[in-house]
């Protein structure tokens, strides 16, 4: 019996693999799909793109471990039955609750998988996500080097260049500066060049001119120069840091901290708690998402005609699960003291695979024989 628990789990371990890299690839692309479109038209290089989608793989991950444990109980729990491996190791004399024990390992393992993500993984990639939005955010480079589109890089500038060489030369600048009250300065150039210095970039332009308009006395004049150095370390405002997220705080100063996380932050503590404790749902989601599609599928027993009643059951009771804890998070969110109620999926879960291997154990009992009565005839 050993040996066929390792033969299930390694089977489901294999399946799982199988449907969580399809599932995270579906997940991954599209986001990536997003991103590529976000980033790329801000004036990012592939290699930013990159980054950020591998940032976020922890988080995609997350999300789909249960549903690809789910569907791996499901799969293997059908083809075990319909090659009659299910019943001939019950004809030997095992129950369904013995039976369960490699989908209960398998479950606990996937268990451990999605806590170092909760806790650990999805908080630090996060952070580091945010971290590198924010960096990029202040980019010069990216924020301004895009050919024929007129930027406004802050309030009452615009930038306009119509072609950028291979050699970094920026071709017919256009640069319009209004910052200044009652006064306004347009900047033409032939070419210009971007550098970089101590003091911050500064954008060097040759054969142009700079037209300044007084708004008070509607005056206008006009200066030619050979070259122009003009100073657009302020023209990319990063603003203040950005205070911390309840999504990349550690899971501890959010238990022993609520009250003080939730002002910081700006959120409610029962947004805090509702954090914290679906760290903790999670996994145990990814412990009885499996048992939920094993037990309803051998609760169904042997048929020639398949399975698929049950397998449409087992999707149809995970579906009731998740509406469950979609239910139970508003409700937290809005009362901390709630909080109790984040486990109740979990919860409900268990007591469906309690149900259905209890009845798969009761029907799976040979009826009993009467003894004849005192007296009756032999």
């Amino acid at each position: 019996m050993q040996r066929f628990d390792r033969y299930v789990l390694s089977q489901l371990m294999v399946l799982f693999g199988f449907f969580a890299l399809v599932l995270v690839s579906v997940y991954w692309v599209n986001r990536a799909v997003i991103l590529f479109d976000r980033l790329v038209s801000d004036g990012h290089t592939a290699g930013v793109v990159l980054e950020f989608t591998a940032l976020s793989l922890p988080a995609v991950i997350a999300l789909v471990l249960p549903m690809a444990g789910f569907a791996a109980a499901v799969y293997v729990t059908n083809r075990l039955s319909g090659d009659s491996e299910l019943t001939v190791v019950k004809a030997t004399g095992f129950s369904p609750w013995r039976l369960a024990r490699p989908v209960l390992a398998f479950g606990l393992i996937l268990g451990l998988i999605l806590s170092i993500l909760t806790h650990v993984l999805v908080p630090k990639s996060i952070e580091q996500l945010r971290l590198r939005e924010q960096e990029i955010a202040g980019s010069i480079s990216a924020r301004l080097l895009r050919e024929g589109a007129f930027l406004h890089p802050t309030r009452g500038v615009t930038f306009y260049i119509r072609a950028i060489t291979t050699e970094g030369e920026l071709q017919d600048v256009f640069l319009t500066d209004a910052r200044q009250a009652g006064r306004e300065t347009t900047y033409t150039a032939e070419r210009a060049y971007l550098l970089r210095d101590d003091d911050g970039p500064k954008l060097v332009m040759l054969s142009g001119m700079a037209q300044t308009v007084d708004r008070e006395t509607g005056s206008l004049s006009t200066t030619n120069f050979a070259d122009l150095t003009y100073d657009i370390s302020g023209l990319i405002t990063t603003g203040p840091a950005k205070r911390r997220r309840v999504e990349y705080i550690g899971t501890p100063e959010l238990l022993m901290r609520t009250y003080q996380v939730a002002e910081e932050i700006g959120d409610t503590p029962g947004e805090v708690l509702e954090e914290a404790h679906m760290r903790f749902q999670l996994p145990l989601l990814a412990l009885i998402a499996p048992l939920i599609g094993f037990s309803t599928l051998i609760a169904g027993g042997f048929s020639r005609f398949g399975v698929t009643k049950q397998i449409v059951l087992a999707i149809f009771l995970l579906v009731l699960v998740k509406l469950v804890e979609s239910g139970v998070t508003g409700q937290v969110k809005d009362n901390g003291a709630l909080w109790p109620l984040i486990y109740l999926p979990s919860l409900f879960g268990a007591a469906i695979a309690t149900a259905f291997l209890w009845h798969a154990s009761r029907s799976g009992r040979p009826a009993r024989r009467h003894a004849p009565a005192e007296g009756s005839a032999a």
